[in-house]
């Protein structure tokens, strides 16, 4: 026996016995939010008003699955015990690669700058506390293992705005004083381009903040007009937004006014812009200068199906004059949109030229993945559904690059979604079929820790977990109205002790993505005849690699008969694991955990 299984089998007998010994032991740490059982969370009922003192849909007590559910270890192993055992539980003898494209396919992590890092003490998280935090996404050197290796950051708006979400903007020339200066955005995109990440900006041009001063001075040009016609010359910002003397459904009062209305779809505080308007048009042009200048490498729409409220060929049309437009000034801007909608209306945004449309399809806890994952639809529906999507999306937009994503700040966080003994496992797995999709796959932060929170918005974008101390160094204190959220899962903290978290999970299924072209760039075709209820089976191919990939989305082991596909020998490259149990590979013969998920290739 080699000196290098020795030592794996031993770190796995001390993770074993430590598990034992603490068997029974939770940490259900609370963190300032509202309280919800994953039932609730799962069928998107209302938070209860009061706090529960734990996740009271886990696991009993003294059952453990493998360390997964926050562990905490007496007697903490090394990291480089703890590598070593990541190692041997991945199966992978991969080179170290460099995380960094040069094109728009990458992996994205989702930020919520108020919740995510405090720089400055005030308990809102701020741009100076998400660069001292940035190694945490990468640190820029593929040789070591102890960032996410996301490369691509999405900052959700950072603009001056009355709100704490942001997404009503009074200014898009600068940065809200609470998240600090442009000088500390100018600092956090030369820290990103050192670590080879691009910086997308959400960018809200579906409507402004009640506040910004061209609806106001439009409002009180209107007000002092009365029942008169106005005059653009006099006003040219009547026109940036859509006025009308009757009371249209999604419009509201003027201030101050018993005449004039404005349509504001989402509330009374967000008066929707008119894009059609030139003037408005050549505004927009300016912004996107101003912030290509600054080094951001494209914009998150928001909102795009609202360009033109009802009218899908309308906004189609807008979001074609916005790509056209920003294309002409930056080539290789990365673009990618929203469209909360059904898979078949979304695909059709594509017709803009668009790089990307998010995929809802897949997303939130009625999406694919979640139903896939809970046993509601069959294992196989989802490889079926990868190639369906790629002639659907292909239609529209030859050139597309798919925008996979799990949840984001509008959604009830993933690991709510799955209750009972096998949860853990199911928030894993549900990881990495998002993981595993073609395109620029995006993660919410602090899904890669197993967050909690639904209900009402502001429990969904709460503390990223770094720590268990609610008042540690550079935690955040949340939204002002956010209830009190039950974490499972411990905090960034307790996890990196435990080798079978959630963080070490998500990390070695970016690592995996990272390291195979064909999981981010190729062409899926599904395994039909190995697909079933609950195996997921399919191939990617791009350009000369090609990786056959099996996912079985159940507890039981799964053996599988390779002899019917094409090549003569495949081996093992990689596996994703839940737990110690590992897959094997004897001739024709592919052995595959519970929840596991394997990788062959020539």
């Amino acid at each position: 026996m080699s000196g290098h299984k020795r030592m794996s089998i031993r770190f796995l007998a001390l993770l074993m016995v430590v598990s034992l010994l603490l068997a029974g032991c939770r940490n259900g740490k609370e963190m300032q939010g509202e309280a919800v059982t994953d039932e609730q969370e799962a069928t998107g009922e209302k938070e209860q008003e009061e706090r529960l003192p734990q996740d009271q849909n886990a696991e009993p007590e003294g059952k453990q699955d493998g360390g997964q559910d926050g562990l905490v270890q007496e007697e903490p192993l090394s990291e480089q015990e703890i590598d070593e055992i990541i190692q041997g539980w991945s199966a992978c003898s991969l080179d170290p690669v460099q995380v960094t494209m040069e094109d728009n396919f990458r992996t994205y992590y989702e930020v919520f700058v108020y919740s995510f890092y405090d720089g400055n003490g005030d308990g809102i998280g701020d741009l100076p506390g998400l660069i001292q935090m940035l190694d945490y996404i990468n640190d820029g050197n593929p040789e070591t293992t102890s960032d996410l290796g996301c490369n691509g950051i999405w900052l959700m708006p950072v603009m001056p705005s009355p709100t704490y979400h942001k997404y009503d903007v009074t200014d898009y020339y600068a940065i809200d004083p609470e998240y600090g200066t442009m000088e500390d955005f100018d600092a956090l995109i030369a820290e990103c381009d050192k670590r080879g990440i691009k910086v997308i900006l959400d960018l809200v041009i579906n409507h402004s903040s009640s506040e910004h001063p061209w609806f106001k001075e439009a409002c009180s040009y209107l007000v002092g007009l009365g029942d008169g016609e106005p005059s653009l010359e006099e006003c040219p910002y009547v026109d940036f937004y859509n006025f009308s003397k009757e009371q249209l459904d999604g419009y509201s009062q003027v201030p101050g006014s018993d005449v004039w209305y404005y349509e504001a779809r989402f509330y009374y505080g967000m008066p929707d812009f008119n894009l059609y308007n030139e003037q408005l048009r050549e505004e927009i042009g300016d912004i996107v200068d101003f912030w290509l200048a600054k080094g951001v490498g494209g914009f998150r729409l928001d909102a795009v199906k609202e360009y033109v409220s009802n009218d899908h060929r309308a906004s189609t049309e807008i979001l074609t004059w916005f790509t056209n437009m920003v294309k002409e000034k930056k080539e290789d801007a990365y673009l990618v949109a929203e469209a909360w909608t059904d898979i078949s209306a979304y695909a059709g945004y594509y017709d803009s030229g668009i790089d990307s449309m998010f995929n809802f399809g897949f997303a939130d806890s009625e999406g694919i993945i979640a139903n896939v994952v809970k046993g509601n639809k069959q294992a196989g529906e989802y490889s079926s559904s990868l190639e369906e999507i790629q002639e659907l999306f292909g239609t529209h937009n030859p050139e597309y690059i798919d925008a996979p994503f799990y949840t984001n700040h509008d959604m009830g966080r993933g690991a709510g979604y799955y209750a009972g003994e096998y949860s853990p496992a199911q928030t894993k797995m549900a990881g990495a079929l998002n993981l595993l999709m073609t395109g620029s796959a995006f993660v919410y932060y602090g899904e890669e820790l197993g967050m909690k929170g639904s209900g009402k918005d502001e429990n969904k974008r709460a503390p990223m977990y770094f720590y268990d101390e609610p008042g540690a160094e550079g935690m955040c204190t949340g939204p002002l109205d956010m209830g009190s959220v039950t974490m499972k899962y411990g905090s960034l903290e307790q996890q990196k002790k435990d080798p079978y978290s959630v963080y070490y999970y998500y990390k070695e299924a970016i690592r995996l993505r990272n390291a195979f072209p064909a999981i981010v760039k190729g062409k899926v075709d599904n395994l039909e005849n190995y697909s079933d209820e609950t195996l997921a089976a399919f191939s990617k191919t791009y350009e000369e690699e090609k990786i056959y990939i099996f996912c079985n989305i159940s507890p039981e082991e799964r053996t599988v008969n390779l002899s019917e596909l094409p090549e003569d020998t495949l081996q093992l490259q990689c596996g994703l694991y839940v737990d110690e149990n590992r897959a094997s590979l004897d001739a024709d013969t592919l052995s595959v955990p519970g929840y596991g998920i394997v990788i062959l290739k020539e």
